[in-house]
Formats: C-alpha cells, structure tokens, sequence
C-alpha cells in the first residue's frame, strides 16, 4: 500500500451499534488509509482469558494472560484480521460468550496499558507507511491519539443499535433476539460508560454525529466532508498533461 490521501489520524469513538466499523473500513478505503479496530483487540483479549479459564472479574490473572497473548492485527480495511497465538480469530471474538465479557475485561488497567502502547504503535507505523490511518474505538480521541486531526463521536438511539446488530449477527449466521441484543447494548453502554480507567465519552473538541437516522453511504458522505473541512485529504498530483 502506497500513499493514500488522508493524512493524519481520524478516530472514530462511540457505543456499540453505531455503525463505527463499517464506516471506519468505508473512510480508510475511499482515502488509500490504513484501519484500526481497537475493539478487536480487546475481544481477542478476553477471549484468552475465556479460553484460560480465568475470571474476567480477576485482575492478576486477567493481566497475565493480555501479557502473555501474541495478538496481531491487520491494518488493511479490504481484508482487517486478528490473530490471536497464530490463530484467526475474527469470527470467535464476534460470538455472544466474548461480547458478554468484553467490558469487564477490557476495564482492567493493565489491559488497557498494555493495549493502548500497541495502538499507539500501530498508528506511528501506519503514519510513517500510508501518511493517514482511521482509528475506531471507545477512547481514541481522549486517551489512544487525543492530538488526532478530526475526532467524531458517533451516537444513535439504543433501540436503532440494537437493530442494527441483531441484523448483523443474523447477516453471519449467529443467533440474535432484538430482546437480548437490546439489553446487552445497554449493560455495555453503562459499564463502558462508568469504568474508572478510559470511560467511554466525547472528548471536547469532537464532532458528535448522530447516525440513528443514516445509513452507512450517509454516515460516510458526512465523515468523507468533515476530513475535506479539515484539509486532511490530499489528492495524487496529475500523471501528466495533454495539450
């Protein structure tokens, strides 16, 4: 992957269900950037921790099984993966056991640490690459990249949310209740919302977009005008001219 035509780092933050990822992926390929799924990483975390057997609630042994986890993550928004112990997990980390424990373990300090210097990471070696990389997440622009280019917080109602990943799960073949999906949305949003390390907010200087009422050609079009507000779009000079 060559220069794209982003440059500088958007972060993408917001509860789950509105419609981050997929407009995350759509932003980074309309502008040759590289893509960040932060959530993935803390999914494919936990389920270390699952597979070990440990409490998600025990913080000793939460941290030690992050540490020891050879997790990678692919930054291409064409084809994003995640790795866990050399095994792709991209599947694994989307069923109903992970996203139930997810907040918990995601809210550990040393989880957080630990995974916040990958990020970071990742994102100085994207910039370096491609000169732009899209970042989404939960605290991207007040903790992972607060100096980031164009910060956008993503909001839609609970109920819209719920929808919309009750018809993803059915989309990939997993079991989904409107019901069930509902009440986890709201228990993720209360606990992401009240942890004490990185809750889950706005930073100040965001852009809140509500998408309850756009589809993702919508959400994208207002991302794709808000990065051309900013001058962070840079167009490939012309091969050549005819006369």
């Amino acid at each position: 992957m060559g220069q794209g035509e982003l440059r500088g780092v958007v972060a993408l933050d917001g509860p789950s269900g509105t419609g981050k990822s997929s407009a995350a992926r759509r932003l980074a390929s309309a502008l040759g950037a590289s893509y960040l799924d932060t959530g993935s990483m803390y999914r494919a975390i936990t389920l270390a921790v699952l597979r070990a057997g440990i409490d998600p609630a025990d913080a000793p042994r939460v941290a030690e099984a992050a540490a020891a986890a050879r997790l990678v993550v692919g930054t291409d928004p064409a084809k994003p993966s995640t790795s866990l112990d050399h095994e792709d997990v991209a599947t694994e980390i989307r069923g109903r056991e992970v996203t139930l424990a997810v907040s918990p373990v995601s809210a550990h300090p040393a989880v957080r640490e630990l995974l916040v210097a990958q990020q970071r990471r990742i994102v100085a070696e994207a910039l370096d690459a491609v000169g732009g990389i899209v970042v989404e997440g939960r605290d991207i622009g007040t903790v992972v990249v607060p100096d980031a280019e164009l910060k956008v917080y993503l909001t839609a109602s609970a109920d819209a949310r719920a929808q919309r990943r009750t018809r993803q799960d059915s989309a990939a073949g997993r079991a989904a209740d409107l019901g069930a999906t509902l009440a986890d949305v709201q228990r993720r949003d209360t606990h992401d919302s009240t942890r004490a390390v990185s809750p889950l907010r706005a930073a100040d200087d965001a852009v809140e977009l509500d998408t309850t009422s756009l589809d993702l050609a919508g959400v994208l079009s207002e991302l794709l005008a808000l990065v051309e507000e900013r001058g962070l779009r840079v167009l490939p000079e012309p091969s050549g001219r005819t006369t």
